[in-house]
This record gives structure tokens, C-alpha cells and sequence, in this order.
């Protein structure tokens, strides 16, 4: 299983754009054949954060959500709306169980 937990700045004055772009490209991804969960959150703490939580399958489930057309089409607009350089961490995952509180 492919992990990717990705943090985004936005430039406060983009914030509701940038908002309705993750939501957007979120309910695309999560029709994809091989995606676990995406989800895409403002940060509690920081609402110009972004945070971005995926589970892929596998690599090729992650490659064919990376190429896939409205992932390009928020790539593309995202550079527009950042208030600093996203940060992205993958993990790859082999055994993942549920914990309880």
C-alpha cells in the first residue's frame, strides 16, 4: 500500500478557491480504481493549511492517479493559490491495522 500525506500553504486570499479545488479533485480521486482513501482537510490549528491524507492500492494505482486529468488540472492551478512550498511525505506500507483508543 502506497501512503502519501501532503501538506499545502495557501495564500490566505486564495483559501475558498484553493478549498473548493481540493474537494473537488478529492471526490474525483476517490472514484479511482485502486484508491484506499483521500481525503483533503483545512488544518485545525492553521487554516491556511491544507492537509491532504492518500491510500493507494499499489504504485500503479498511485502512477494512474498521478496521470490522471483532474489531478493535472489542480496541479496546474495549485501554484497559483500557495503561500509556500508543499510538502509531501510517501510511505510505503506492507502491514496496517486498525488501533483502538
Amino acid at each position: 500500500m502506497i501512503v502519501i500525506h501532503a501538506t499545502v500553504p495557501v495564500d490566505p486570499d486564495s483559501r475558498e478557491e484553493a478549498i473548493e479545488e481540493a474537494r473537488s479533485v478529492a471526490e474525483e480521486s476517490r472514484k479511482e480504481d485502486g484508491v484506499i482513501e483521500y481525503h483533503a482537510a483545512v488544518d485545525a490549528e492553521d487554516e491556511s493549511l491544507l492537509r491532504f491524507f492518500e491510500r493507494y492500492e499499489d504504485e500503479a494505482a498511485f502512477a494512474d492517479h498521478a496521470s490522471s486529468e483532474h489531478f493535472g488540472e489542480f496541479a496546474s492551478k495549485l501554484p497559483g493559490m500557495l503561500d509556500g512550498e508543499p510538502e509531501l511525505t510517501r510511505f510505503e506500507v506492507t502491514d496496517a491495522s486498525e488501533v483502538e483508543l
